[in-house]
């Protein structure tokens, strides 16, 4: 896809997104069960009255769930970029590394074999498990003398993603009282999240946002490909090394705070080149835009459409990404 060359056609489109992203995180405060006012929204910060139920809700509900939506869309956008640009293939999003996979694994272990029922505390098996899960991935598709490609990289994602979810389903067979349990993982969700379960991941989800911004220039001259790039002096290793780490963290994050959300990470960077084009000085801060948005857009209507009852996040950004994922695959869009 090509993207608008003017530097002024893209500064527009991001001060654009910037607004939309506004205009959606006040849409997903206003709408839902309860419907309120705006004038209760500006209530509720200024005069807040644990005493009004549209109060509570908006400060205890609504409030948290958005802020953790723009910050799991932002990340899984960015993860999804990156990843694309590592392995240099459209199709690419941040399960090809197994995190949701690996994540929810552990998430079983610790419901199953640990009696671990507290959401923070199974944040941080799922965190663990992504982590271990995508640093197997690194490790294995990094085997060989040509090191990191894009082809042993998918390849191992995928043993990986499939050795961990045989190991689910086997622990899930042998103890069925924890299948509910772990359905709020498996589908992804960013409701009865709150606050604490973001925040100790919130300091490296941002500074692994942040290097990637300014990562630009490097993942430019990186997709131009290994041989070009280490004709132009840069330590191929060592970008590849770090945009791993950061896919990592962002991903493995969202997973731990959210579940398996799947697709964002796919559908938004192609959103974005059709903007940017292959310039990732641009395409990363739009992504995180994007991402969120689409996760924000994503949360409403998982809240409309059976209300009063609610579908996961996750059913929502499926529906979605599947057919563009069909239509991606259709088009032959096979590489950057």
């Amino acid at each position: 896809m090509s993207g608008f060359k003017s530097h002024h056609c893209k500064l527009i489109f991001l001060l654009s997104m910037l607004v939309l992203l506004l205009f959606t995180f006040f849409l997903t405060i206003v709408v839902g069960p309860t419907t309120v006012t705006f004038e209760q929204v500006i209530a509720s910060f200024y005069y807040y009255d644990d005493t009004v139920t549209e109060h509570i809700i908006i400060r205890h509900d609504r409030l948290p769930r958005a802020i953790i939506a723009i910050v799991i869309g932002a990340a899984l956008a960015i993860a999804g970029s990156l990843m694309q640009a590592l392995t240099r293939n459209p199709l690419a999003s941040p399960s090809i590394f197994g995190i949701n996979t690996g994540a929810v694994f552990f998430v079983v272990i610790a419901i199953v074999f640990f009696s671990v029922h507290s959401l923070v505390q199974l944040m941080w098996f799922a965190f663990i498990g992504a982590a271990i899960s995508a640093s197997l991935v690194y490790f294995l598709g990094s085997l060989g003398r040509d090191g990191l490609t894009p082809v042993k990289i998918v390849l191992a994602g995928a043993a990986i993603s499939a050795l961990f979810h045989s190991y689910t389903q086997a622990v899930l067979v042998m103890n069925e009282a924890g299948l509910q349990d772990v359905l709020f993982w498996l589908a992804g969700s960013v409701s009865g999240r709150t606050l604490d379960m973001l925040l100790p991941v919130l300091p490296f989800m941002f500074l692994a946002a942040l290097i990637a911004l300014f990562m630009g220039r490097a993942i430019n001259l990186l997709i131009t490909g290994d041989e070009v790039a280490k004709g132009m002096g840069q330590n191929v290793g060592a970008v590849k090394l770090i945009m791993g780490v950061i896919v990592v963290i962002l991903a493995g994050s969202s997973v731990a705070v959210a579940g398996s959300i799947g697709f964002v990470g796919l559908v938004v960077p192609h959103l974005t080149r059709a903007v940017t084009g292959n310039d990732y000085r641009w395409q990363i801060p739009m992504a995180a835009l994007i991402g969120a948005i689409l996760l924000l857009t994503a949360d409403v209507v998982a809240r409309i459409v059976i209300m009063p009852q609610e579908i996961p996040i996750g059913v929502v950004t499926a529906v979605i990404g599947a057919p563009f994922f069909i239509y991606i695959s259709r088009r032959g869009l096979t590489k950057l």
